[in-house]
Order: structure tokens, then C-alpha cells, then sequence
């Protein structure tokens, strides 16, 4: 069970400003949008952010520094691990009105208080293969997204009018409640039941909508994916999905990358790994053998008295690093091809070579596969 406390780097008697503080400092180091997607990052973020909302909530947090994480299972709304969608939501809803999301996102975006709901976040898979991974690529997609309504122009009253202030919450829209309970009295705050949140309220709401101010539709968006790119990653197009209630704003097109394997290589990150079949003749006498790559061949000169199972390297030819500088290796392991069947002039000069060489000379093994492992590791 994880000390919420000891996630956050405060102390048990941290009070609500200090906490925030200290959630926002780490999640703005641990944002996926910062770390290009990276798996570690995303769970690190999820951790400080289920953290932070249970200590930023006056009954969770009583109920916790009592029980533990039981005494958060044994409220009435239970208790679960956040996804990310979820920790996302959590950190624009206390913080998309603060300072410091530009260095995030590049720019502002609304949030807290009175106003329009934005829309929902979309997300979409791309498959691609390894070619286009190479070289980057952009990618067209139809997507059925809601978009503003033409007629009331997003706004959700029929043209002429407009929304009036809310009544009950006078436009702030929330609502605060004091209450008492088995831990003392707190004060919660909701978004106002008759507004919504919206700090409005439209009294006349058009006829084609509805007063939603959106209407389903059909959009097409074009992505472009840089060259790197690798299964599990992914990038966020800000502000291209659904569109929002009443003038809300639009949400994210979250887009996961799913590279397909190719049969030729193994990857690992951006360093390629191949396996090349070569006779016996061109280990011991050398020879030109051609070697795939991602988009073509190259030709590999094997010197002379090669080893099966040597592995060369060719810098440069594996894959671009993504957001980065650099192309990784290509690591081409030569194997000795061994034919299925042979004719009877081959059967005559193999049989001739096993004369001239019976067994293996004593002082030719060579290095050990152990021996090797320690030179490559320095030891």
C-alpha cells in the first residue's frame, strides 16, 4: 500500500497549499506531454496525482489518516486506482486556470470556475509499419466528432437571445455547503445542479441543437507522426476533438502508436538487430554479402577468417531517436548457412575438406562466449 504522504514529499501535517504545491512541482515533471509518452513517466503521474486528490479532499484525507487506503474502500463512492484519462482531468481541473501550462502545453486553456464544459478527449490508434517509423509520416483521418452548431453558433440559445445569470449560484457556477460529520465539519464545494457548472442558463435553446450547441459531425484531421515513434507512445493534438457545451472548449485527440513487427529485424529503441546467412567459403575467404535495412539493402565486405555468429555493427543504419538528434546502429549477426541437401560433386569436396581438416587445431577455439561477455562489459 503506498504512503500518499511519501509520494507527495511532504509531511503528515502538510497543510492544503503545501500539498498542492507540491503535486503540481511533480506533476509538471512527470506530465506524459513532457516525456514524450514514456510508460514510467504516465505511472509516476497517475501515482502523485491519486495522491494528491485523496490529501486535497478535508473527509478522504481524514478518512485515510485513520484507516489507510481501507478507509477510503469503505466510503460510499468506494475507492479505485485513477487511470490516466482520469489524472489528466484531475490536474486541468485544479490547474488549467493557473500560470505555468504553457510550458506544457504551449498555451493556455480554460478551466476552474464559472463556464462552458469542454469536450470530451477522443483517442485513435495508428498502425504503422516500421518503413514509416523510418522516416516520419503524416496520417489523414475521418473522425465523427461534435462539432458547434451553425445555426445558434455554438452558443445553445436560439439567435436573438441570449443565456441569463444563473439564480441559484449567481453565476459563480458552484454551490458551497457546510456539513457535519463523524470527523467534524466541512465545507464542499459542487457545481451549481441548476447551471451545471456553466454559471448560465439558456432560456431560449435552439431549435436544431437544442441548446447542446453542438451538433454531431464529421471531421478530417491529418497527424504528423515524427520518425522514431514506437509501440505504447504516443502525442496529444490539443483542442481538435469534441467540441464543448455552449461555446465549450474543444477537447484532446489523444493518438497511440502501434508499430508492426517486421519479420527482417528486432528492435531496440532505435538500434536495429538482423541475422544474415552466408556460406562457409565466404567466412573463410571473405566476400560482399547484402544486408536489408529498413527502406533498401547495403553491401557488408566480411573479412576473411570469420567467425559464425559475429556480429558487426553499422552505425547510423537503425532507426532516427524520436524528438532527438542521432540515428541508432544496425547490428548485423553473420550465420553460417548449412545446406539441406547436396550434390554428389559438393559430398565429394566436403568429404576431401574433412580430410585435410579432421578436427579443430587446440589453440584455434578462440575467445570463450563468457570471455567476450566481460571485454564487452569491461570487466
Amino acid at each position: 500500500m503506498a504512503d500518499f504522504y511519501a509520494v507527495l514529499g511532504v509531511a503528515r501535517t502538510a497543510p492544503d497549499d503545501e500539498i498542492k504545491k507540491a503535486y503540481r512541482k511533480l506533476a509538471m515533471t512527470y506530465h506524459p506531454d513532457r516525456n514524450n509518452g514514456s510508460k514510467d513517466a504516465e505511472e509516476r503521474f497517475k501515482e502523485i496525482t491519486e495522491a494528491y486528490d485523496v490529501l486535497r479532499d478535508p473527509q478522504k484525507r481524514a478518512a485515510y489518516d485513520r484507516y489507510g487506503e481501507a478507509g477510503l474502500r469503505g466510503g460510499g463512492g468506494g475507492f479505485h486506482h485513477v487511470d490516466l484519462s482520469e489524472a489528466l482531468g484531475i490536474f486541468m481541473r485544479d490547474f488549467g486556470g493557473f500560470g505555468g501550462l504553457d510550458e506544457i502545453f504551449g498555451g493556455g486553456r480554460s478551466g476552474g470556475g464559472a463556464g462552458p464544459r469542454a469536450g470530451q478527449d477522443v483517442k485513435i490508434t495508428v498502425q504503422l509499419k516500421l518503413e514509416e517509423v523510418a522516416t516520419g509520416v503524416d496520417k489523414k483521418f475521418s473522425m465523427k466528432l461534435l462539432e458547434p452548431c451553425d445555426r445558434c453558433e455554438g452558443s445553445g440559445a436560439e439567435p436573438g437571445s441570449k443565456s441569463q445569470t444563473c439564480p441559484t449560484c449567481n453565476g459563480a457556477g458552484e454551490v458551497r455547503r457546510a456539513q457535519r460529520s463523524f470527523f467534524g465539519q466541512f465545507v464542499t464545494v459542487t457545481p451549481c445542479p441548476t447551471c451545471h457548472g456553466e454559471g448560465g442558463i439558456v432560456q431560449s435553446p435552439c431549435k436544431k441543437c437544442r441548446g447542446e450547441g453542438r451538433l454531431r459531425g464529421e471531421r478530417e484531421i491529418t497527424v504528423q507522426i515524427p520518425a522514431g515513434v514506437s509501440t505504447g507512445q504516443y502525442m496529444t493534438l490539443r483542442g481538435v476533438g469534441n467540441a464543448g457545451t455552449r461555446g465549450g472548449p474543444r477537447g484532446d485527440v489523444h493518438v497511440l502508436f502501434e508499430v508492426a513487427d517486421d519479420p527482417r529485424f528486432e528492435r531496440d529503441g532505435e538500434d536495429l538487430y538482423t541475422e544474415v546467412l552466408v556460406t562457409y567459403p565466404q567466412l573463410v575467404l571473405g566476400g560482399e554479402v547484402s544486408v536489408p535495412t529498413v527502406s533498401s539493402h547495403v553491401s557488408l565486405a566480411v573479412p576473411a577468417a570469420t567467425q559464425s555468429g559475429h556480429v558487426f555493427h553499422l552505425r547510423g543504419r537503425g532507426l532516427p531517436r524520436v524528438n532527438g538528434s542521432g540515428t541508432g546502429d544496425l547490428h548485423v549477426r553473420v550465420q553460417l548457412w548449412t545446406p539441406e541437401r547436396v550434390t554428389d560433386e559438393e559430398r565429394q569436396l566436403v568429404t576431401r575438406l574433412g580430410e585435410l581438416q579432421p578436427g579443430v587445431p587446440a589453440d584455434s577455439r578462440g575467445k570463450g562466449f563468457w570471455a567476450k561477455m566481460k571485454e564487452a562489459l569491461g570487466a
